[in-house]
């Protein structure tokens, strides 16, 4: 199936660097950790101030490593007094006693998608503090010139270690950026500061309920829904104020830099010029969204529009809209064609087109099977069958809608599309979940296979193949041709998801029948990255070829503890590292990350 050597696919870095010498591999010296049903979590003194980090920066000093298996990761769960306040009030006492109560014997983490002692294994751990603008050692190669800005990626963790079910998808955002400036970096971790980690940080406690992991079944909603109806009658909380997590990717537009989940509305977040990470606030966009946004809102790279939608429980099910290049959004379009409420995550625009997903997960509409099989609200109907919706980029209503049937074609993510044959037809990249039953329960049994779907939307035949049979997800393409044919994708290679142990590069305009990888870079054992991003070598060239730039991700080594920022080149046939930084403590796996180049940096509201 695969063209390239196998030797390749069994080393980290090309042949002229041995294991030994690998950018990826820790000296003897450092710590070994536990890597099989483990859980490592960092405690670190807090930074407060400029010359405590300073401090940090110039003693090189390491965060104290704290191991935990899965037998006293339970005590650590159970009881977390680094991040618990040592006094509460009463009603918050008696609250988290409820609370346990619930947890213990009404809905106890039963299931391994919800028990925190395997979710928060390995490198799934929190880190338990934030950290400041450290220094970054560069141990392989130097930095390109091209990288000066900063990549920032978002992902979940949870400010109080769990105490009852937790889903991967439940965590507290933390933003982890590395600036980069004249081939130099430092590192910050920051949470991005929503309502719901202000409220929880003052009251010591968690306060609101796991969206993913608080509503299994009949007994868990009732009891968990009235605990939280009396919370917000005590005034522990108001709704009105935002339950996002703001913990599932980032978007820079209107000059302004977001933190997304699409449970509410995006939060402003601003790098400084040292590197850290501050948190502005909520952005309503001068009051024109009142509800939640998506987490993948597509900024066309010509016009600078953002074209984005909002999903939810009730009609409308999808509601698409639109930014124009200032920032200012522009009226809803609700979608009443879809019928049923779909779990549409991410979507996909071409220069006339928008393109939607209606899949077979969504909210569970029988409130008999809710009953008598419990589980989580979110579910999929396998006797549903798939569609993709067709829209013009700039509708004022639906009218113009187009619906068309892909059976067995259920999306999460989309990687890119664009218009052909004069506007006749659309082309859609996309990984297919393969057993989409499995997403929330058993991201381990799912398999996404990249497939390209093209829709004559004359005739309303819709024709599909697959590009690659590896299990792909997390795909990026050159920013600069969003919406645009385009040629390479790079892809995160499931082992199995949610890990991902390399990256590789495809060729999507090979023949149906042929295998589309044309370069792959995977970290060696023990080792797991994140999502891939790929950066221009010189963006403002409008004749350098489309792979004319590199790709950087996170990568941590489960077996010396350390994490790493890797550079490849992504016209190399082997993705060749040309800089790996160590980074000064460990990032934690997560989900979608961003580059943002200096002069936008430098625009930032």
């Amino acid at each position: 199936m695969d063209s390239l050597s196998s030797s390749s696919s069994s080393s980290f870095i090309s042949s002229t660097f041995s294991l030994h010498h690998s950018p990826l591999r820790c000296s003897s010296s450092s710590p070994r950790l536990l890597r099989i049903n483990s859980a490592v979590v960092e405690e670190r003194s807090p930074i407060t101030n400029p010359s405590d980090s300073n401090d940090h920066r110039r003693t090189g000093s390491k965060p104290k490593t704290v191991l935990h298996n899965r037998t006293n990761l339970h005590t650590s769960l159970s009881s977390s007094p680094a991040k618990l306040r040592s006094e509460m009030t009463l009603a918050t006492s008696l609250f988290t006693t409820v609370e346990d109560v619930i947890n213990t014997f009404i809905d106890p983490p039963s299931r391994p998608s919800v028990d925190p002692k395997h979710v928060l294994s390995d490198n799934f751990a929190p880190v338990l503090d934030e950290l400041p603008p450290t220094d970054c050692e560069i141990i392989h190669g130097s930095l390109p010139p091209s990288l000066n800005g900063a990549y920032i990626r978002n992902g979940p963790n949870p400010q109080f270690l769990p105490r009852g079910p937790y889903h991967l998808f439940d965590g507290d955002g933390m933003l982890h950026a590395i600036r980069i400036n004249d081939g130099k970096a430092t590192l910050c971790s920051r949470y991005v500061k929503t309502y719901k980690y202000n409220v929880e940080k003052q009251t010591g406690a968690p306060v609101m309920p796991n969206v993913f992991s608080g509503f299994n079944g009949v007994a868990a909603s009732v009891a968990r829904g009235a605990l939280s109806a009396i919370r917000v009658l005590t005034g522990q909380f108001n709704p009105v104020n935002g339950i996002g997590l703001a913990n599932t990717s980032l978007a820079f537009f209107s000059n302004r830099l977001f933190a997304l989940g699409e449970s509410d509305l995006p939060y402003t977040v601003r790098l400084t010029k040292s590197g850290d990470i501050e948190t502005i606030g909520r952005h309503d966009f001068e009051g024109k969204l009142a509800m939640s946004m998506t987490a993948h809102p597509k900024t066309d790279p010509i016009t600078g529009e953002t074209f984005a939608f909002r999903y939810g429980p009730v009609p409308p099910f999808l509601t698409y809209f639109r930014f124009d290049s200032a920032g200012r959004k522009q009226r809803d379009v609700p979608i009443f064609s879809m019928t049923s409420p779909s779990f549409l995550h991410d979507f996909a625009i071409t220069e006339r087109n928008a393109i939607f997903a209606e899949i077979q997960l969504g909210m569970r509409t029988n409130p008999v099977d809710f009953v008598l099989e419990g589980g989580s609200p979110v579910g999929a109907d396998k006797g549903k069958t798939p569609r993709l919706g067709v829209i013009p980029k700039y509708a004022g209503d639906e009218s113009e809608m187009k619906w068309f049937e892909v059976p067995g074609f259920n999306i999460i993510h989309a990687i890119n599309a664009w218009d052909e044959d004069d506007g006749n037809a659309v082309v859609l990249i996309a990984p297919n979940i393969m057993s989409i039953e499995h997403t929330l329960e058993r991201m381990d049994l799912v398999h996404a296979l990249v497939e390209k779907v093209r829709i004559d939307l004359v005739t309303g035949i819709v024709s599909r193949h697959p590009i690659s049979a590896r299990n792909l997800d997390f795909a990026v393409i050159n920013p600069a041709f969003l919406g645009r044919r385009s040629r390479y994708v790079y892809a995160a290679i499931g082992d199995p998801m949610p890990k991902i142990s390399g990256v590789v590069k495809l060729d999507v305009s090979k023949g149906d029948r042929d295998d589309c990888t044309v370069a792959r870079r995977m970290y060696g054992p023990g080792c797991y990255g994140g999502e891939p991003f790929f950066v221009a070598r010189d963006p403002s060239d409008p004749e350098a070829e489309e792979d004319d730039g590199y790709v950087v991700t996170y990568v941590h080594d489960e077996v010396s503890g350390e994490s790493k920022f890797l550079v490849m080149d992504a016209k190399s046939p082997d993705l060749q590292i040309v800089a790996a930084v160590r980074l000064p403590r460990r990032v934690p796996y997560g989900f979608h990350g961003l580059f943002v180049k200096e002069s936008d940096l430098n625009k930032q509201l």
